[in-house]
């Protein structure tokens, strides 16, 4: 196969999961790159976030059972509670993640 038969798919399919998340979340305006952060940048959170990969995960048959989601999302949102710091999660992640059929600590730091 090509290089440009290589970057052809890559962005097939990233321009494939942009559309997925943007049909998720309702964020069809929003311009999707693999920096998109989904809770910053979206507003996806608390159980939107939940379902979002939980969704992703049955759509391109990704394992998530090893995804510390606590760590990358708040919970929904709250006026007695304040936001944790969380650790950015980006769109580019849900990618390598469709790339090694799972979503894990080893995956997103690779």
């Amino acid at each position: 196969m090509c290089n440009n038969d290589i970057n052809l798919e890559s962005e097939k399919r990233f321009s494939e999961l942009a559309s997925f998340i943007r049909d998720q979340t309702r964020s069809y305006d929003s311009v999707i790159t693999r920096e998109t952060l989904i809770e910053d940048d979206l507003g996806v959170t608390g159980e939107e976030a939940s379902e979002l990969i939980h969704n992703f995960s049955k759509k391109y048959g990704v394992d998530v059972t090893k995804f510390e989601f606590r760590k990358y999302f708040n919970e929904e949102p709250s006026v007695f509670l304040p936001s944790r710091k969380v650790v950015p999660f980006t769109v580019g992640f849900l990618e390598k993640a469709i790339l090694r059929g799972c979503l894990s600590e080893e995956v997103i730091n690779s």
